[in-house]
């Protein structure tokens, strides 16, 4: 009796592949900076998906070909929630720029299966890096795929247009206008800094016209 080969139409694709996003707090905290920093980046662009930790099936039919890579970024593909990423449904779109942010978890082994993984399927970009050493690996897609960035060091990045700096004492990302990416605490904390001086702003304004509205001053009609 043979044997019924799946068809496409019945193929499962699993949103998940089990293991954690992160096996440590740096990992952890590099994956999110930079997913963030990303969808701010280009949050005006519809037509650009970011997404962190989440499995990509290059090939219909074939779930067992998938991988997930730290971050992806999807150029020409809308925003929207997804729970993988089914390259024949986002018109046989590649994610264009991927990064992995390598933890004790994951074996040199494993990164270089996902560096061939990416090479096959149409990458353009792909960036490496390693919090505990400070060591940043990027790779450009060329004549011959992918291919090593050298220097790395205050490179720009085509497609998302950000600069890498190894300079101080650990890897910082900048966008195009200078400014760096930041976590969601410092954000945080320089929001809050405008406003407060938004509102001592404002307060010295008050003292200001009541000072001269004393001294029989109409402060409109200072030119």
């Amino acid at each position: 009796m043979s044997m019924m080969q799946p068809t496409q139409a019945s193929t499962h694709y699993p949103e998940s592949d089990g293991k954690p996003m992160a096996d440590n707090t740096e990992q952890f905290r590099w994956i999110v900076v930079i997913q963030q920093n990303l969808e701010w980046l280009f949050a005006d662009d519809p037509m650009v998906f970011v997404a962190g930790d989440l499995l990509w099936y290059p090939v219909e039919g074939q779930a067992g070909i998938c991988t997930v890579p730290d971050i992806l970024v999807a150029f020409g593909r809308p925003k929207g929630r997804r729970g993988s990423y089914q390259q024949w449904n986002e018109g046989n779109q590649p994610p264009q720029v991927v990064f992995e942010i390598r933890s004790p978890g994951k074996t040199q082994t494993e990164l270089n299966k996902k560096q061939v993984f990416y090479d096959r399927y149409g990458v353009e970009e792909y960036y490496l890096y390693d919090a505990d050493d400070d060591d940043l690996s990027g790779w450009l897609r060329g004549s011959e795929g992918l291919e090593v960035i050298d220097p790395i060091d205050q490179w720009s990045s085509p497609r998302l247009g950000i600069r890498f700096d190894r300079l101080g004492e650990e890897l910082r990302l900048f966008r195009l206008d200078g400014e760096p990416f930041l976590s969601y605490v410092e954000i945080a904390a320089q929001l809050e800094r405008e406003r407060s001086g938004a509102e001592q702003a404002e307060a010295r304004g008050q003292q200001l016209a009541e000072h001269l509205r004393q001294m029989g001053i109409d402060r409109d009609q200072i030119g």
